[in-house]
């Protein structure tokens, strides 16, 4: 079951009722838990064993400007350090999760701020924060989601620590337009157990100078996000940007799904087209 969410519908529902989503840790009434969702154990008591195991793999193509850059990274910083984060991290059975972050564009261009780290407590959560905000903002051409996937995969072999679920968290403002087809990446991360959510980000008009395509929540959720419990929250104001990026970190840590959401998508076939990004790009650079 894939689930899509427009952060202005959830904001709606009361998922950020009063600013506050911290009831997304706790156990209640209009929440539940992915069912089936695939799990990884870990030995009790274990000093390696992590709640998840989080990829943050954010997009910095030249489609997204430096404002929304910058909010971006300030998002993802805030919500680690808020208040909410902290206690939906500690309702978890081991209480704390790992996580990276990297920022990519082509296919070949993919670059780590953060490093595997273990967030436990305000701490570990400040230092990440301040981490990711030191890193001066760049910005890349094209956009490869599949090379994305592609280069995420890998780096849970290399996390020292083991999580009872492992999430690859994307966030970006386009479809895929270089590398290889995004559903065949997918599709190779899903074999491997490994959960997809997304967070498109749709708060401009779309433009054939950006190629930008309409409806890119539907392209995420048709081609890019996939595995138990997997979602996509639309950002399609950007005034709600850093409280769609807490929701999102909220409900991967917690491991927790709306029980109700604003739209449930069956496996089907896509309503768009997954490689439109790459016709895109053929129609207007005969390539």
């Amino acid at each position: 079951m894939r689930l899509l969410f427009s952060i202005g519908a959830v904001l709606v529902a009361g998922v950020l009722a009063g600013g506050d989503v911290a009831s997304i840790a706790a156990p209640g009434p209009k929440f539940e838990s992915p069912k089936n969702q695939p799990q990884r154990r870990a030995e009790d008591k274990d000093a390696q064993a992590v709640d998840v195991e989080l990829i943050l793999a954010v997009d910095v193509s030249y489609s997204m400007d430096m404002d929304e850059l910058a909010v971006q990274r300030e998002g993802y910083a805030q919500a680690i350090q808020s208040k909410e984060f902290l206690q939906a991290l500690k309702a978890g059975p081991n209480g704390r999760i790992a996580v990276t972050y990297f920022e990519w564009a082509a296919s070949g261009d993919q670059k780590i701020i953060i490093p595997w780290r273990l967030v436990d407590g305000p701490e570990t959560a400040d230092a990440v924060s301040a981490e990711i905000m030191k890193t001066p903002i760049r910005r890349a051409s094209r956009t490869s989601i599949s090379g994305a996937i592609g280069f995420a995969v890998p780096l849970f072999d290399e996390d020292p620590y083991r999580g009872l679920r492992r999430v690859i968290d994307i966030s970006g403002d386009g479809p895929n337009n270089n590398g290889g087809p995004v559903t065949v990446a997918r599709d190779a991360a899903l074999e491997k157990g490994i959960i997809i959510n997304g967070l498109p980000i749709m708060v401009k008009e779309p433009s054939y100078s950006t190629m930008d395509i309409d409806n890119l929540d539907y392209y995420y959720e048709d081609c890019v996000i996939g595995g138990p419990g997997s979602f996509v929250i639309a950002i399609k104001d950007r005034d709600k940007f850093k409280e769609a990026i807490r929701t999102k970190l909220l409900m991967e840590v917690a491991g927790r799904t709306p029980e109700r959401p604003v739209m449930r998508v069956a496996d089907k076939e896509p309503r768009v087209n997954c490689m439109i990004g790459e016709k895109i790009w053929s129609d207007r650079w005969g390539r």
